[in-house]
């Protein structure tokens, strides 16, 4: 019998993929200690035990553009990762979300007889529900993370598993709000506004100006308005004060405690993506702002079918927080909406009830003790 430990590889693209693996690999070694893990992602994964043989820190874009301008990488890290399946030969593939890259990368693993695990499904509801079936052909199982996903794959006969989504266990808190106010050095008394940029330096050099000009206008309203920035491991210092060093506002940037900083927040200014889910489970009302490049627009009009773009508002199948997207994504749009959610505390209070839906409607969480025992029974099986 063969009693060599196991080895999973784990590819994750972006911030907050990085942080699923983690989370996930965590939890497998609880179960499992000789379990090994190799493969693609940043910071987190490195610290949670998996050998990191490519940084991901800079592949992490969106947009047709951005992936343009960073081909030559992101074909590189493709590269590496065909190489590592093949020269490692893992158990188990496990892809956590980066859609194309990872799609690609399962193609590849599929053909070479390597079993493939795909963690966070494409947002098949949104975009091309065809998909399916192609991710169907490459895959061994896809985990999905809210249970609205599972009819799309069951239909095509392609096997799926809701685990919950990663961000409920996510939320936590190192300190009450008021020992919060007191570490941060923020009044509760006045104001205090959450800037969210997103993760990707792209994304970063997009929105905070237009967030940063909006907080401006806040303040002209609100002389003693205080801002936050909950910062990202994969954001550098020197790129905020590239940004900073523009503004007539002060921003207190908060490293490695964003859910201790969204507790303090009256308001939210945020960038679409997983962070609107976990500003929703925090339950502070926010505006979601995105701009892409024209051209990534344009694409994504022609092929995306939802209404909406921030994760609560799918979620719930309406309106609960505005969207402000391209042209819309001004300086006025987003300081007039965090002004109504500041002035109207009956808006901001139906924003809040509206949120508390979305959290019945997210589940009880246990996304990566789920995922663990999935990876665990796809290796004995």
């Amino acid at each position: 019998m063969n009693h060599l430990p196991k080895k999973v590889m784990l590819v994750a693209g972006e911030s907050s993929g990085d942080q699923h693996a983690a989370n996930l690999f965590l939890e497998l070694k609880k179960r499992q200690p000789t379990i090994q893990a190799i493969g693609m992602g940043s910071k987190k994964m490195l610290d949670a035990g998996v050998e990191i043989h490519y940084d991901s820190s800079n592949i992490g874009v969106i947009g047709v553009v951005e992936v343009i301008k960073r081909y030559a990488e992101i074909r590189r890290a493709l590269n590496a990762m065909k190489q590592l399946l093949l020269d490692q030969r893992p158990d188990l593939l496990i892809c956590v979300d980066y859609k194309e890259f990872n799609f690609k990368l399962a193609t590849f693993a599929k053909k070479n007889g390597i079993k493939v695990l795909f963690y966070v499904s494409p947002q098949v509801w949104a975009w091309r529900p065809g998909r399916v079936v192609k991710y169907g052909q490459v895959i061994d199982m896809m985990a999905v993370i809210f249970p609205f996903e599972v009819p799309y794959y069951d239909k095509e006969n392609v096997p799926v598993r809701y685990v919950g989504h990663p961000s409920v266990d996510k939320i936590h808190f190192q300190r009450s709000q008021q020992e919060d106010f007191k570490a941060f050095e923020l009044n509760p008394d006045q104001p205090i506004i959450g800037i969210l940029p997103g993760s990707r330096t792209d994304e970063i050099n997009r929105m905070l100006p237009v967030m940063l000009q909006a907080a401006e206008l806040i303040q002209k309203e609100f002389s003693e308005a205080q801002f936050v920035l909950p910062q990202a491991d994969s954001v550098t210092d020197e790129l905020l004060q590239n940004h900073f060093q523009h503004s007539s506002v002060k921003v207190k940037a908060i490293k490695n405690q964003f859910h201790d900083t969204l507790l303090c927040c009256d308001a939210v200014m945020t960038v679409s993506g997983t962070a609107t889910l976990e500003i929703a489970l925090v339950n502070i009302p926010m505006l979601v702002a995105y701009k892409l490049s024209a051209l990534t627009y344009f694409i994504a009009q022609r092929v995306v079918d939802t209404k909406f773009i921030g994760l609560p508002n799918i979620i719930a199948g309406k309106s609960v927080v505005k969207e402000f997207i391209q042209a819309e994504a001004n300086p006025q749009n987003l300081a007039t909406e965090i002004l109504h959610i500041l002035t109207d505390k009956s808006y901001a209070a139906e924003i809040k009830q509206e949120l508390k839906v979305v959290q019945q409607k997210v589940g009880k969480g246990g996304g990566s003790i789920n995922m663990a025992k999935l990876v665990l029974e796809m290796l004995e099986s």
